[in-house]
């Protein structure tokens, strides 16, 4: 929409595409990436689920149906019901080429149209699993957000500790790991940006307007509130 002149400017959860800088330059003006703030993904699992943590190798082998049992990483004998929304978008990509190595999710994925589909249905099904930007799991009071890590010594939590279980929500909520995801080491994290139109008119003047509101103090400890991680 930003490239067929219908925004004036854009977010976005990954960086700009060679193809798209090069549409830009096509129609006489370049593309701006702004960073403005750090996501962590999130895998979401049953409350019950008697798993602590996956390595993005268990996760990789989850999701292209290399691992189909619980008890195949360290859990119950329980078979594995992995859900992903369609292909279409940020996170999916970002999970597809940071998890899966650029492999395509098989058709023993289960599909769910919506975030808030894919959550009910994991409170539901004792086996499934799901990942999202972790804003969207880590306070779901129906689901157990589970640590992550490069290697089987280097597990991170998404959510800081201690842990606040299902019956004690929503009075009480599990928070985003701001220093895990800052620090690099927690794997699944990706930048956020505002994308500008850089051609000397007031569309410009709106998205970088709009990037330096983010930017601000008070524009980052929003995006703290909302389960973002400032970069400033």
């Amino acid at each position: 929409m930003l490239l067929n002149n219908q925004l004036s400017f854009a977010q976005s959860s990954r960086p700009l595409q060679p193809e798209e800088r090069q549409q830009a330059e096509q129609q006489g003006y370049s593309l701006k990436e702004i960073p403005v703030a750090i996501e962590g993904l999130a895998i979401a699992v049953h409350p019950e689920l008697a798993v602590a943590g996956l390595t993005l190798t268990q996760l990789q082998d989850i999701y292209l149906g290399r691992v189909t049992n619980w008890s195949q990483v360290g859990g119950p004998n329980l078979a594995i019901v992995p859900i992903s929304r369609p292909a279409a978008g940020g996170t999916v990509e970002f999970f597809v080429n940071t998890v899966l190595a650029g492999s395509p999710l098989p058709s023993t994925v289960r599909n769910a149209n919506t975030t808030t589909e894919a959550l009910r249905l994991v409170s539901d099904t004792p086996g499934a699993i799901y990942y999202a930007s972790a804003p969207e799991v880590v306070g779901q009071c129906t689901v157990k957000p589970i640590a992550v890590g490069r290697q089987p010594d280097q597990m991170v939590l998404p959510y800081t500790e201690p842990y606040v279980p299902p019956a004690a929500c929503p009075g009480q909520r599990n928070q985003i790991n701001i220093e895990g995801l800052r620090s690099g080491d927690y794997p699944l994290t990706r930048r956020l940006f505002v994308i500008v139109r850089e051609d000397g008119q007031t569309d410009q003047q709106a998205g970088e307007a709009y990037a330096n509101l983010v930017l601000s103090g008070e524009g980052q400890q929003l995006l703290v509130q909302a389960g973002f991680v400032p970069i400033r």
